[in-house]
């Protein structure tokens, strides 16, 4: 089977074709504004290099809502159902949705598998996924969900779960978060009800004091809309900065830009916070992993990041972490720091194939 995997993001759009563990080709699209658009390119760019049609094709859905995680089939159903998940990610599930449509109007009859990134933490014990609001709203879905799982599922399935031991994943990009994981289960996790949650990303501010959010309603004259957009696309490192949320250039500038430097040093040590977090969540550290674009590739994120884990024995190699190695920690470092490159579309391929492998 060749499957399809289509990785769309709050602001990229990533395909890949895969047969079996072998991937074939890729194709990637950023700074999208019309994702049902870059997909069409996307294919035609992989159409134009002759590779073969795709007997399915699997998608990247970051929420599924209170209803859905397990990998599944798409159908008329499943797609109304997610249609009515939009509130739960905003940002990403109307980008999924064109995705799917995009395929089926190139692909007219091609099999297509939703694949949900809160699915690896829905196991979580009670009491990390519980908030501390009335029984009727957890029962209404208002919960701790988690996302990038199928990052940290890829992250597991290629180091082993044994090798990991106590481990904190850190997937950081454009939107960034952290899971605590034991055994290669999620046990916590930084983001919420939501992606915009834990600390702080691109143009996302992470958890606010939610009094804060009822000063802008009651004082500033802000609407649901409001908030949305600056919680999601307004805030974050653009806000510090002023700029850009594009860390290379953060990175470029900060030696002449204060507010640059601010940004940076702000993700830095809110990042740091949340690994310490999810230590205590684990009862210590046996590994620290980096992925994610910013994860595989900004060394001094990862050296600002860790020199402030230095309490929990956390040491890097500044070569290794230079050269972006495998291993990046000291000899006489207690925890064991990774870089592994993000394979979301791996993941992606690996339960498109199982769920129809089931309905043949």
């Amino acid at each position: 089977m060749i499957v399809l995997c289509v990785n769309s993001g709050s602001s990229s759009v990533k395909l890949a074709l895969y047969r079996e563990e072998e991937r074939l080709a890729s194709s990637s699209v950023a700074r999208v504004t019309d994702h049902g658009q870059a997909v069409h390119e996307g294919l035609a760019e992989l159409e134009g290099q002759g590779f073969p049609s795709p007997d399915a094709a699997g998608h990247r859905f970051v929420h599924g809502g209170p209803r859905h995680h397990a990998p599944r089939r798409l159908d008329a159903e499943l797609l109304a159902s997610l249609r009515e998940a939009v509130p739960f990610a905003p940002l990403h599930l109307p980008a999924a949705l064109l995705g799917v449509e995009a395929v089926s109007a190139r692909r007219p009859g091609i099999p297509q598998v939703a694949c949900f990134d809160t699915d690896f933490h829905w196991s979580m014990p009670q009491v990390a996924r519980r908030l501390p609001l009335p029984r009727e709203l957890d029962e209404a879905g208002v919960r701790r969900y988690g996302f990038h799982g199928l990052s940290y599922e890829s992250v597991v399935a290629e180091i082993g779960a044994a090798r990991l031991g106590r481990a904190v994943l850190a997937h950081l990009g454009n939107g960034a978060s952290m899971a605590a994981v034991r055994d290669g289960r999620s046990v916590d996790t930084t983001m919420g009800l939501t992606p915009a949650g834990g600390f702080m990303m691109g143009t996302r501010t992470g958890d606010l004091d939610p009094g804060v959010l009822i000063h802008l309603l009651d004082a500033h004259g802000y609407d649901s809309r409001r908030l949305e957009e600056l919680i999601d696309r307004r805030s974050g490192l653009l806000a510090i900065s002023e700029r850009t949320s594009d860390m290379r250039e953060l990175l470029a500038a900060r030696s002449t830009d204060p507010r640059a430097e601010l940004a940076l040093e702000m993700f830095c040590y809110q990042a740091a916070k949340a690994a310490g977090a999810l230590a205590t969540a684990l009862g210590g550290i046996d590994s620290l992993v980096f992925t994610g674009g910013i994860g595989e590739h900004a060394p001094p994120v990862r050296d600002g990041i860790c020199a402030r884990l230095a309490a929990l024995g956390v040491r890097l190699d500044p070569a290794l972490n230079a050269a972006s190695a495998a291993i990046i920690s000291a000899d006489d470092s207690s925890c064991t720091v990774r870089v592994v490159p993000a394979d979301e579309e791996r993941s992606i391929s690996r339960h498109t194939a199982r769920v129809l492998a089931k309905q043949i």
